[in-house]
């Protein structure tokens, strides 16, 4: 199995000299996602994703998002993780996609009006574990994902501000918090695990020392299990204190601290692993009713196709919603390819999104 960005410099080579002039050739952005910087919400820009002629194309939505935007078709691509009451996912923009063919075009799917966004409808959520540590807040939530546009059956993949483009995934998408105290700050590092109606997100505190490795990106294909362990349970909705957790990757055997090293996707998928991942502890947890706290969500919505307007009046923020951003490396469910460059693999069937069947997980 090879990457995407091979598959991309094959693709270019194929053409007529006088479309391989004209096409992108260019995969790096001038800064990366990961090193732009917000004081806030108000200082962003447009589009995040000013890069021209690169091979992923266009950020297919926007980042100024206020009321103007706010509606099931909304291409905003700010977010916001803040609390168990008031947080974001990342969502494809069209119905019945899979997670593989979208994550560079994903928007914010929100759980509480007032970001601009796309809201998570009526009953999606079956189950939500929010915990607090030291150094990140994370959520483990279980979803009816058909209901953020997911195709059913999709075990999904991983978003982060990296990619090996560096211009993330979803190009553009950035996060702001209010959970490490004061008003709303961008979090730098984070990931976010979507698929097979369960989903897993950790923001790692902007001015924690470890928050590149508590965040880490590069374990893409192993999924929640072992890059967020948790004792969430569906049905169950709470709000916790909790331990840090060990950096993923990185477990002790016999008194000895391992670092756990991905095998390339050339050789075959993952079947099993050398360790099982540390639960932290947790404590003071809270309980509650899903409906007492998720209130002024819509039922779920028939088709979303188009952008909501941006604050400065215009439409769309691609000029077309429904066009793939990454066509010329877009990978299918099938795991050929990874759109963001990276690649991609089916794995062995352990546990729901740790090591699991056909899932395709991407950095």
């Amino acid at each position: 199995m090879i990457g995407s960005s091979s598959i991309a410099v094959a693709a270019l080579l194929a053409l007529s000299p006088l479309a391989q002039a004209q096409a992108p050739t260019n995969q790096f952005p001038q800064t990366p996602l990961a090193d732009k910087r917000y004081d806030s919400p108000a200082a962003l820009p447009y589009k995040v994703d000013s890069d021209t002629g690169l091979l992923r194309g266009s950020q297919a939505g926007f980042n100024i998002c206020n009321s103007t935007t706010e509606n099931q078709s909304s291409l905003c691509q700010t977010s916001y993780f803040n609390s168990v009451e008031d947080f974001c996912i990342w969502g494809p923009i069209e119905k019945d996609s899979t997670v593989a063919d979208t994550e560079g075009e994903m928007v914010a799917w929100c759980s509480k009006p007032g970001h601009g966004t796309r809201l998570i409808p009526q009953g999606a959520l079956t189950g939500i574990q929010w915990i607090k540590t030291p150094d990140y807040v994370q959520a483990v939530g279980f979803l009816d994902q058909s209901q953020i546009n997911i195709k059913a059956g999709d075990w999904g993949g991983e978003m982060d501000p990296h990619g090996a483009d560096l211009r993330g995934n979803p190009m553009g998408g950035v996060i702001f918090s209010t959970a490490f105290g004061g008003s709303a700050k961008q979090v730098i590092e984070w990931h976010n695990f979507v698929g097979g109606n369960k989903f897993c997100f950790k923001a790692c505190d902007p001015a924690g020392p470890n928050a590149a490795h508590f965040c880490e990106h590069i374990y893409d294909r192993i999924g929640c299990d072992y890059n967020i362990p948790n004792a969430a349970q569906d049905k169950v909705f709470e709000s916790c204190l909790g331990d840090n957790q060990d950096y993923p990757g990185v477990y002790t055997s016999n008194g000895q601290v391992m670092t756990y090293t991905q095998p390339a996707e050339s050789l075959g998928a993952i079947s099993t692993m050398p360790y099982t991942p540390k639960v932290p502890a947790s404590s003071s947890c809270s309980t509650f009713e899903s409906a007492k706290v998720y209130t002024g969500l819509p039922t779920a919505a028939a088709t979303t196709t188009s952008g909501g307007a941006a604050a400065t009046g215009s439409v769309s923020g691609s000029g077309s919603a429904t066009s793939k951003a990454g066509t010329a490396v877009g990978a299918k469910a099938t795991g050929t390819a990874a759109g963001n460059g990276a690649g991609s693999v089916g794995v062995g069937l352990v546990s729901v999104m740790g090591v699991v069947g056909a899932v395709v997980f991407l950095s």
